[in-house]
């Protein structure tokens, strides 16, 4: 690159947001340069999940028929495990809500439509720093070459290290930060859809927690793609730290995977199957403590999960269409920007204002919560305990059932469960999910 370089926009980053952004930019006719760190627009992206549908069709309404979509999600899973005993509850989906797909493959595609609109995208190049030039940001500096553009996006995702330095973001605490760990499982699509109950196109989502996770607050995770499963565990930093500490885990939480893949329940469903591809990434846990103080500043604006707008459910994370639908809103606030010449603090703040009137921001606000519920360890470890003990005596009693009630105190004594514990804990779930 040279540093003659002039771009009306410059993004950093070729993720969902990077690409949603420059994609709708460069289609109205903006000259935008995409900087991308890896060797390829998706050579990072590690994730391999669900990503929901609607939001993406709004910037690409072609999505169904073109996009690389394993599966159609038709089934909802979540199962508590407590030993070898796992309860289980099923929904049945009726629409088109959610994908599985390889983040790596939908972001290629993402990245191949910003071309063919007419952006470029320039891949192992690394972003340096923001140049700010008398308080406002007047283009990216990537080694000794600086591009210059009326505005740049930065979408370099969690690891905001360019927020940082320019001071609009503080370093993440392990606290706020959840690890996930996955493996990629070789099957054929046959198997899959006879050991998950399922047709041609049709996939899983599948929560579990308990003693997969050792009871370390966090969750496991199954999604079926076309003839791959990918399985993985999502904990929190700061509660692994501790799991350490106390001898409950070694030194990594690989071992937490390991746990979860070969538990009896699960492991028939892919017993035979090949582990091709092992990886890792953090995701933020508490996206209201973590956003920016702003997203924009003279000549900014800040996009997807550097924006931190990720959403935590407690039950899933929603990552891919919040970062696309941000990436929206940037793109119209830009084009606005571009109308009136005008790429000032008083017309990029309007980004903001449209975020907090997204949906992205009513699902931020309205999880809040489920930062504090994932430091109730009752929620992981007492009560699996109480939900699968409860059932067995009910439902594995030889001669005279037991009442529900009487199968569900006597788990509580043998468990030490108090019934105030359980009603406070239950309060808090259902207000806080």
């Amino acid at each position: 690159m040279s540093s003659s370089l002039k771009f009306d926009v410059v993004i950093i980053g070729a993720g969902p947001a990077g690409c949603s952004t420059g994609y709708l930019l460069a289609k109205s006719g903006l000259n935008v340069l995409i900087i991308e760190r890896g060797s390829e627009p998706g050579a990072k992206q590690l994730w391999g999940g669900k990503a929901y549908a609607q939001p993406l069709r709004e910037v690409w309404p072609e999505l169904d028929r073109e996009a690389p979509i394993h599966r159609w999600i038709s089934i909802e899973r979540f199962s508590l495990v407590s030993g070898e005993r796992v309860v289980t509850l099923e929904y049945k989906l009726g629409r088109k809500v959610a994908f599985t797909t390889y983040l790596s493959e939908l972001v290629s595609w993402m990245a191949k439509k910003a071309e063919e609109a007419g952006a470029m995208i320039i891949s192992k190049t690394r972003a340096d720093e923001i140049v700010i030039k008398n308080g406002r940001v007047i283009g990216v500096r990537s080694g000794s070459d600086i591009v210059e553009a009326d505005v740049v996006i930065d979408a370099e995702g969690i690891n905001r290290i360019l927020l940082e330095k320019i001071g609009l973001v503080s370093k993440l605490s392990p606290e706020h930060i959840g690890l996930g760990v996955k493996e990629v499982l070789k099957l054929n699509s046959e198997k899959i859809n006879e050991r998950f109950g399922l047709e041609d196109e049709e996939g899983v989502s599948w929560l579990v927690i308990g003693d997969v996770t050792r009871n370390i607050p966090g969750g496991g995770f199954i999604y079926t793609m076309r003839d791959t499963i990918s399985l993985g565990i999502v904990v929190r930093v700061s509660s692994a730290y501790d799991a350490v500490e106390r001898g409950e885990l070694n030194k990594h939480v690989s071992e937490v995977l390991e746990d979860f893949r070969t538990h009896p329940y699960f492991y028939r469903l892919w017993s035979d199957a090949e582990v091709i591809e092992y990886g890792g990434r953090l995701v933020i846990e508490n996206p209201v403590e973590t956003m920016p103080k702003k997203l924009y500043m003279p000549g900014l604006i800040i996009v997807g999960d550097a924006a931190g707008t990720l959403v935590n459910t407690g039950y899933t994370f929603r990552g891919v269409d919040t970062a696309v639908y941000s990436g929206k809103i940037a793109a119209e606030i830009i084009l606005e920007a571009f109308g009136k010449k005008d790429f000032s603090e008083e017309i990029l703040k309007r980004y903001e204002e449209k975020i907090k009137l997204s949906y992205i921001y009513d699902e931020i606000l309205r999880h809040k919560g489920v930062s504090d519920l994932m430091r109730e360890k009752f929620l992981f470890k007492d009560l699996p305990r109480l939900l699968t003990g409860g059932f067995e005596k009910i439902l594995e009693a030889d001669y005279e059932e037991p009442k529900i009630i009487d199968g569900f105190r006597k788990t509580m004594r043998e468990n030490n469960i108090s019934l105030l514990r359980l009603l406070s804990v239950m309060i808090k779930l259902v207000s806080k999910l």
